[in-house]
């Protein structure tokens, strides 16, 4: 097979696993940082320890998903960032503020604490919203106008609140008794602002690009994708349900089922990633540049494809061992 064709595939499926990976594990921190003002003074120490273990390396994945942008695709990177510099530079603000947040409220006086808990939850609802709407302005093509923007800025919404609801389900999950209690709640709310976010995008999506809506309304495509929206609706119908039962069977002291709502909520991710990664494909600029028009030569992508082959095993080893070390519920914060 001509390596023309097939190494920007190789590239693109691995820049996608690698951007997917990081929404599913910095999205659950960051909806924690999110949801942090909601506890109490214990329950934010809580909450901290459960992602303590964590949050920094799941930023990894964001990095490796950049740099292979940067490597294989230079042309694409170019043109994203650009336009994304004002969003971009806000993500890296929030990021830094919550890194730093998060090492200094272990060393701040008591009076101090509440700022930097504070400046936590800033962060990530900064990371998470600029996220968002870099997501709607891609989608876009990076459009000019007040509808574009308006489109972006319900993006950054609908990511903050699918973060919030990845962030309750690992709580969910990880804690228990009174927090674990309030993180269904917790999750509940913000099922519902996900839900009509996933809807409004899904509606304004195609309107907004006349490239996306000829991939989806065309027989017999939409048959064949039919089942994504389906399977966003089951999973969405499952966590309404189960939600309010969970809370029952917590209350009885039961939580064999802790784990449902993150693992559905996971779920939703993946379709909602499957169906955009149709969207898009084999553009990476929508309407400007394809992937074989943006990708380096053959020669760079087979020298860059031995380190990947190094790298990504490694992230995905040393993530595997740390949820393995640290699996289990998240007990009261300790630095002795």
């Amino acid at each position: 097979m001509n390596a023309e064709l097939w190494l920007p595939v190789v590239f693109a499926g691995l820049m996608a696993i690698s951007l997917l990976a990081y929404v599913i594990l910095d999205g659950y921190d960051l909806g924690v940082g999110i949801l942090l003002p909601l506890g109490s003074e214990a329950e934010r120490d809580t909450m901290i320890a459960s992602i303590g273990p964590f949050w920094d390396a799941n930023e990894t994945w964001l990095v490796l998903g950049v740099g292979l942008l940067l490597v294989a695709f230079p042309l694409a990177h170019g043109i994203i960032l650009g336009e994304l510099y004002l969003p971009v530079a806000l993500m890296l603000l929030g990021l830094i503020l919550r890194g730093v947040a998060f090492d200094f409220r272990v060393k701040a006086r008591d009076p101090h604490r509440p700022w930097w808990n504070a400046a936590f939850a800033a962060g990530s609802l900064l990371a998470a919203l600029s996220q968002g709407v870099m997501l709607g302005r891609y989608l876009t093509g990076f459009a000019p106008g007040a509808a574009a923007w308006g489109f972006a800025l319900l993006a950054g919404a609908g990511l903050a609140a699918a973060y919030a609801l990845l962030g309750a389900g690992w709580l969910i999950m990880k804690t228990r008794g009174a927090l674990q209690a309030r993180a269904i709640g917790w999750a509940r709310r913000a099922l519902y602002g996900t839900g009509l976010a996933v809807l409004a995008v899904s509606i304004a999506t195609p309107l907004a690009s006349a490239h996306i809506a000829a991939k989806w309304f065309v027989l017999p495509d939409f048959l064949l994708l039919l089942p994504l929206p389906l399977g966003s609706l089951a999973l969405f119908a499952l966590l309404a349900l189960s939600l309010p039962r969970l809370a029952r069977r917590q209350a009885a002291g039961n939580d064999s089922l802790c784990w449902l709502p993150f693992a559905a909520t996971v779920g939703i991710v993946l379709l909602s990633f499957w169906g955009l990664a149709y969207s898009v494909f084999p553009d990476i600029v929508i309407g400007r540049l394809t992937i074989w028009q943006a990708a380096s030569s053959p020669e760079a992508l087979r020298v860059i494809l031995w380190g990947a082959a190094v790298v990504l095993p490694t992230i995905v080893g040393y993530t595997v061992y740390a949820y393995r070390v640290f699996w289990g519920k998240a007990e009261g914060l300790s630095y002795s």
